[in-house]
């Protein structure tokens, strides 16, 4: 079975199966650290699943808002012209928490918190701590980690 690891400290995730290490990728989470709670803009820790996978054949640097895609493709021009966009971009892993009063339901509820595992434009630095509270991948990273994994897969979240 599947499961994803993401390692806040290493700004890391990884796919594993079985226990074996299938593949490494680098990533950016929260800004503002670790938490649970709404409002925090932090990244959300525990046991949690990919409740949904938005995008499958989508172009790499499709845009996403709302979990749609708006029929733009994310260019250095695009980002200019919307400097304060927060890109969401070619697929969408939805995260749920599977931790009731830890990062499920009430405030701490992962889910409508929107915490995805998501592309994001070239210029984002991997490895080093920079969302609002999701898991930002390159684009190509997360088209072969979405392909790699089924709703319901296992994902943890880990401080160190």
């Amino acid at each position: 079975m599947r499961t994803i690891l993401i390692n806040l400290a290493r700004q890391q995730l990884d796919l594993c199966d079985e226990g074996r290490l299938l593949s490494r990728w680098s990533v950016s989470t929260g800004a503002n650290g670790a938490g649970e709670l709404i409002g925090s803009f932090k990244t959300p820790r525990g046991e949690h699943q990919v409740r949904a996978k938005i995008g499958a054949g989508m172009p790499l640097n499709s845009v996403f808002v709302g979990r749609r895609p708006t029929g733009e493709i994310w260019s250095p021009e695009l980002d200019l012209a919307f400097p304060k966009r927060d890109w969401i971009l070619t697929r969408i892993l939805w995260l749920s928490g599977t931790e009731p009063g830890f990062n499920r339901w009430g405030t701490v509820d992962t889910m409508r918190r929107y915490i995805y595992i998501h592309g994001s434009p070239d210029r984002v630095a991997m490895g080093t701590p920079g969302s609002i509270g999701c898991v930002r991948m390159k684009n190509t990273d997360l088209a072969e980690l979405f392909d790699e994994v089924a709703p319901g897969t296992s994902v943890r979240i880990i401080e160190r």
